[in-house]
């Protein structure tokens, strides 16, 4: 199967007619059809049933298209970056993270880095859930990452970078935005929201506040959700402070508990290469200079 095929099978998903697809990709109908037929030959089974109005996606068509959408994406992203590295750079760092906030000083760390490595190449990458594993597979080459998820795993060198505390998230207007510090206390008679993929300690400390059974929850399915609820009015939130956007649309207010988050980045053990260990100093750096910077 070929690029080209790819792009004439989404084409022709996309307008239900030959001539049309045809025509938006600038060849003659007979090749365009020639191709098709190719294609389906080759993985054995119709992608379209043809009429005399057009072709319309076969049910295993469908799913086959949408894989195929999916799949033309990554490759057009993978040759957007092969072309901007070797326009310009001769090695690549691949720093991923969950969510772009939890290395809220990446961006000051790259401008940095590229004053004194301009032919290194950062590259930020996002996976939300699995990102351990992706990195253990060769996917990054420094991951962001907490220091309970290191335990244990082989082949890595971890670098400690900043402890986080839990902050209490609550919408501006909110009575417990004016405070300094949340209690348990000022909790009660509240709706907490609670789950999505919440880290062990934030696990525990919500357990703790809804044991006392003065405190109702709801159930939320990830942060940006539960941030959705707290927004709509439904409640508020515990959160690792590495999270915070700052865009200073929720209020995030430290809450008093013993519970905190080591954050920590962590390398391939065999990766020695001079520009990781550069980076990784900046980050470092700038992470131990943030005095004011709230984590």
């Amino acid at each position: 199967m070929t690029t080209k095929q790819i792009d004439y099978c989404i084409e022709l998903a996309h307008t239900r007619n030959f001539s049309r697809a045809a025509d938006n990709l600038f060849v003659s109908q007979p090749t365009f059809s020639y191709q098709i037929r190719l294609l389906e030959e080759e993985i054995g089974f119709a992608v379209f049933e043809r009429s005399g109005k057009g072709a319309a996606l076969t049910p295993a068509g469908a799913q086959f298209v949408g894989f195929l959408a999916g799949m033309r994406q990554d490759l057009k992203r993978a040759v957007e970056q092969g072309q901007n590295f070797s326009a310009r750079y001769t090695d690549n760092i691949t720093v991923c993270m969950m969510v772009r906030q939890a290395l809220y000083l990446l961006p000051e760390a790259m401008r940095l880095f590229a004053e004194q490595e301009p032919d290194v190449q950062i590259t930020p990458a996002f996976q939300y859930e699995n990102s351990m594993e992706a990195f253990l597979a060769g996917h990054s080459d420094i991951v962001f990452a907490l220091k309970e998820q290191t335990r244990q795993v082989q082949g890595i060198a971890v670098h400690d970078l900043f402890e986080s505390r839990i902050y209490l998230i609550a919408e501006r207007d909110d009575p417990l935005a004016e405070k300094n510090l949340i209690t348990e206390e000022d909790l009660y008679g509240r709706t907490l929201m609670v789950g999505g993929g919440s880290p062990s300690a934030l696990r525990t400390v919500q357990h703790r506040l809804i044991s006392s059974g003065k405190i109702d929850y709801f159930n939320s399915a990830d942060h940006d959700t539960t941030l959705t609820n707290v927004a709509a009015g439904r409640g508020v939130c515990l959160a690792p402070g590495f999270l915070n956007d700052h865009s200073g649309q929720f209020a995030w207010i430290p809450f008093d508990c013993r519970e905190s988050f080591s954050c920590v980045l962590c390398t391939h053990r065999e990766d020695q290469r001079e520009s990781l260990k550069t980076f990784l100093a900046i980050l470092k750096k700038l992470y131990r200079e943030a005095v004011a910077f709230p984590l």
